[in-house]
């Protein structure tokens, strides 16, 4: 008995991304990202793991969408590598690279699999990084240009479209805290780097506008944060305002308000005037998306204080503490609070009205492994994605318009600066031979697929 029926439109669907599973780092034109120079500089990434061959998907893509088709799932929500399509960043396309992405939307599509493509998560050409990257407006104009090219290549064949993945992450972990590529602490030049980003986004809308049919979706995808604070101290409100601004508005409000925060601008002025917004670049930033993309794996919890440098925070510090949230816990050290992708989503019904929204990351990592019969038994994933999942439902049910849900991630992968400690995937996989495994949570994710909903309580197959 199905005691959670989702909507019979609803989209079910995993989730990758080009660095974390492609491999192939140097073939078919490909050069370095800025994620190849982080991982291979010593110390940057544990165990010294990079993602020359990650998951080997490059070569193994048939066989990977064959696990998709099997588990049934109605969307694959993929990236393109930048560097694989446009080595430089600049001028034309590289075929082959191209080629690549042709033949894995003709694969999903013989499966009867919506393709979703995602123009960038993260791998910037380090070509373009060299001449300043994301704090450097002309990277914006490139990304557009970019964005042309891959459109031009699979337009005809692709519905849905993402501009960025998690932006947030790309400009103040890439370039306040330096934990990701590029590696640079420069709490002034993520501020720039986030408004290139949603230069870049509204550039990319224009562009993709242009040379889709009216019939696509185009959307961004953001991880928001839950952010709740420690007490109603005066203090501990005003830093969750200061981390709300940082973390979320200062995505939403360009993207659906065409504005900067005022606070946020107040928060950051011993940082920067924000003299880098030029005349007309709200209007850029704020072109009108069908849809937006929420990734959610864990609320923020924030008090008065100081959290210690280098911060992903310019602009917070020494303002905000960060709390660790009660509860059960990931392989990560993140906490399980399913509540707080409730709350996000009802936030954005209240403040973005009229504005569908789908779930396209939620997942966890555990220490999972083989057991001597082969099997990998998941039950804290599992008790992870149907808390989630009923999440989704309830949000559903207070009128909340979700469109779909991406499980991260179908496969084991490079874990960026965790290299591959930490597993996500709901298919195991053994990087010396590539052998995939799906693990209980597939079976129970296909479970779900195939019922279109929860059952209740949570059992062997959810």
């Amino acid at each position: 008995m199905t005691e959670l029926a989702f909507p019979a439109a609803f989209r079910w669907g995993t989730a990758t991304a080009a660095y974390q599973i492609e491999g192939a780092a140097d073939e078919d034109g490909r050069t370095p990202s800025i994620w190849d120079t982080f991982s291979r500089t010593p110390g940057r990434v544990r165990n010294g793991d990079t993602g020359d061959i990650a998951a080997d998907h490059y070569h193994r893509m048939t066989e990977d969408v064959a696990l998709m088709k099997d588990l049934g799932v109605t969307d694959y929500r993929f990236s393109v590598a930048w560097p694989r399509v446009q080595p430089t960043g600049r001028g034309p396309a590289v075929q082959k690279g191209l080629d690549f992405y042709r033949r894995l939307v003709d694969e999903l599509l013989a499966a009867d699999i919506r393709p979703v493509a995602t123009l960038y998560h993260w791998d910037l050409p380090q070509e373009l990084e060299d001449a300043g990257g994301w704090p450097q407006r002309e990277t914006a104009e490139r990304f557009a240009a970019y964005a042309e090219l891959v459109a031009g290549a699979l337009g005809d064949r692709v519905a849905t479209w993402t501009t960025l993945n998690e932006p947030w992450c790309a400009a103040f972990l890439g370039y306040a805290s330096g934990e990701h590529a590029p590696g640079r602490t420069e709490p002034a030049a993520a501020l720039r780097a986030a408004h290139h980003l949603n230069l870049a986004h509204g550039r990319a809308v224009q562009v993709l506008r242009a040379a889709l049919p009216p019939s696509a979706e185009v959307s961004l995808t953001l991880n928001l944060h839950a952010v709740r604070a420690l007490s109603d101290a005066e203090e501990d409100r005003d830093a969750a305002r200061r981390v709300d601004a940082l973390g979320n508005r200062i995505f939403l409000d360009p993207v659906f308000h065409g504005r900067l925060p005022e606070d946020l601008v107040r928060d950051t002025a011993a940082l920067t005037d924000w003299s880098f917004v030029r005349d007309g670049d709200l209007e850029v930033t704020s072109a009108p998306v069908d849809s937006l993309g929420i990734n959610y794996y864990s609320p923020t919890v924030v008090a008065a204080g100081a959290s210690g440098a280098p911060s992903p925070w310019p602009g917070a510090e020494p303002h905000v503490r960060f709390v660790p949230a009660p509860g059960p816990r990931t392989a990560m050290d993140w906490p399980v609070d399913a509540e707080g992708l409730y709350e996000l989503l009802s936030r954005l019904r209240d403040e973005l009205p009229g504005v569908p929204l789908m779930v396209t990351e939620n997942g966890a990592a555990y220490d999972d492994y083989a057991d001597p019969s082969g099997e990998v038994h998941d039950p804290e994933r599992v008790a992870y994605l149907h808390a989630h999942l009923a999440a989704v439902h309830r949000a559903l049910a207070d009128g909340v318009d979700v469109r779909g849900y991406f499980l991260w991630s179908l496969l084991d992968n490079f874990e960026w600066a965790y290299g591959y400690g930490k597993r996500f995937g709901i298919v195991h996989v053994d990087f010396a031979s590539q052998r995939r495994t799906p693990k209980d949570s597939a079976r129970w994710y296909a479970d779900v697929i195939a019922r279109g909903g929860l059952r209740g309580p949570l059992g062997p197959a959810g």
